[in-house]
């Protein structure tokens, strides 16, 4: 009977070390996910059209370009040696001018061209910053920099002034689905390409690399490669940011991104990924661009002016790199005194 007894209560026990280690290996977000629940509490009670399902639809729409931003720049952070990706916002900006004043007027309208055009544009142009800064060994920071001069001065060139026509499917992806925003399937769906990708050695590869290089290297890890791929991933998820954006403002327009390259590093810092590399995810990217995106509502509603935002915008990011630079400070004071 004792057997018996053992043997049923062994399935439902299996789980808990794998839920431990989920919690575990996010831990980094547990602050940035606290801040976003206050705030969205915060924002539903002094909106009361917040929680509208048309109101919620049209937020959404607006979060996801800082979102997808964001964990555009999380990417090559995680993995360390000072990585950055400084081109993701003018790249996402290019990417609304080649939909609205390239593709759309040479034909191409329909989802299945435009969107494998935006996933192989993005995997190539990000493969060219992992290429200066893993092979030419370009500082990240001066190489993405170049970069996002490059994106802004040929979008302004492309289309100097906002207009071209966008398809309307891309349009309705601002809406809804009945009470579900058409955002949240996007989201859904990297969510569940990233969650098959963690079951592979790349997410772990990506956090050595960042924690320690060398030890990686001694261990096998191709950290050039590595660095290559991860680019490469980042300007996948900043040309699909462009490819919501482009909907969103239902025009092309070439000066519309680089405001996204500071939001994403805010949002970074706020997600409780460490600058140094290392340590944090997607998940601290997407929530610190929800937090973000928390604060930039409750300035709205409170009639902010746009001078006064880019002020408070300024001190949240310097708040965010110090918190963040503190953090890991004392993680780091943490991990030396402990035994062994």
């Amino acid at each position: 009977m004792a057997s018996a007894v053992s043997g049923r209560a062994r399935p439902s026990a299996l789980p808990i070390p794998a839920v431990r280690q989920v919690v575990r290996r996010n831990s980094y977000a547990a602050v940035p996910l606290a801040l976003l629940i206050i705030l969205f509490v915060v924002n539903a009670a002094v909106q009361p059209q917040f929680l509208s399902q048309q109101s919620w639809a049209a937020s959404m729409a607006v979060l996801c370009p800082t979102v997808l931003t964001a964990m555009a720049v999380t990417l090559p952070v995680l993995s360390g040696n000072g990585g950055i990706d400084l081109s993701v916002g003018p790249l996402a900006g290019f990417m609304s001018v080649l939909i609205a004043a390239v593709l759309v007027p040479a034909g191409i309208t329909t989802p299945e061209l435009i969107i494998p055009i935006v996933i192989v544009f993005g995997a190539l142009t990000g493969a060219i910053n992992g290429f200066l800064v893993a092979y030419v060994r370009l500082p990240a920071i001066i190489a993405t920099l170049g970069m996002y001069l490059f994106y802004q001065g040929l979008g302004t060139e492309v289309l100097p002034e906002a207009g071209g026509s966008v398809p309307v499917w891309l349009v309705k992806l601002n809406g809804s689905f009945g009470p579900v925003p058409a955002v949240w399937i996007v989201f859904a769906v990297i969510a569940l390409i990233w969650t098959l990708v963690t079951r592979g050695s790349y997410p772990r590869n990506l956090l050595a690399v960042g924690g320690d290089e060398r030890a990686a290297y001694t261990a096998g890890v191709n950290v050039a490669r590595l660095r290559l791929i991860t680019y490469s991933i980042a300007g996948v998820l900043a040309c699909l940011a462009g490819l919501m954006l482009t909907g969103l403002i239902q025009s092309g327009d070439g000066t519309v991104g680089p405001p996204y390259t500071i939001s994403a590093i805010t949002a970074v810092a706020l997600g409780g990924i460490s600058l140094a590399g290392g340590r944090g995810g997607l998940l601290g990217g997407a929530l610190g661009g929800g937090v973000l995106f928390l604060i930039q509502e409750l300035l709205t509603d409170a009639h902010v002016s746009v001078f006064q935002v880019s002020i408070i915008d300024g001190i949240v990011l310097i708040f965010a790199l110090a918190l963040n630079g503190t953090v890991e400070h004392l993680r780091r004071r943490s991990s030396a005194a402990r035994p062994g």
